[in-house]
């Protein structure tokens, strides 16, 4: 019976059976090695992903304590200039005080002594006219006392500029302070 079986067709069946269970033998195999494959590319995906979103953390942690650094830094710095300016302010102004003081009291002084030859003894002698005059010759060419007080003003207004510029310049506007913070955050 086997025999009435083995005819050509049979035999065409048999082999056409025996490569299809091969066939099917060799894409099971592939399967299995694509599986194991795509499992391997997904466990791979999933640990890029939790590393970049690990870097966009750290980065926007970076970003978020860099922002509060540069605020710290600017508020330092604008205490730092105010304390120069209030300062600054207060010296230009007592030096201008003490300048306007000094002024009053050479003018004062001045109109006490405006004729140096009369005296409010009489029993004192006085300056000769000649001697007067020549006194009175050595401060033509002066200042007049307004001008000159202004003068005055105007060199205290330059110094207080002066000074100014040199305390805003030696203001830190980052170096230390930035590398105070880096170095706390990588602790």
């Amino acid at each position: 019976m086997i025999l009435r079986l083995l005819n050509g067709q049979g035999i065409a069946g048999i082999g056409a059976s025996l490569a299809l269970a091969f066939v099917l033998l060799l894409q099971r195999g592939e399967t299995a090695h694509w599986r194991k494959q795509s499992l391997g590319f997904e466990l791979s995906y999933r640990k890029e992903q939790a590393a970049y979103a690990s870097s966009v953390a750290s980065i926007r942690a970076a970003a978020d304590s860099a922002r509060a650094a540069d605020r710290a830094i600017a508020a330092r710095v604008a205490a730092a200039q105010r304390a120069i300016n209030e300062r600054t302010e207060h010296d230009h102004e007592a030096r201008l005080a003490a300048a306007r003081a000094a002024a009053e009291r050479l003018r004062v002084g001045a109109a006490a002594t405006a004729d140096p030859g009369a005296r409010a003894d009489p029993s004192m002698p006085g300056v000769p006219l000649a001697a007067r005059s020549l006194a009175q010759a050595t401060g033509q060419d002066r200042l007049s006392d307004w001008d000159a007080l202004t003068a005055t003003e105007q060199a205290i207004q330059l110094d207080e500029l002066i000074k100014w510029v040199r305390a805003q310049a030696k203001v830190d506007n980052n170096a230390s302070a930035v590398a105070s913070l880096l170095s706390d955050n990588r602790r």
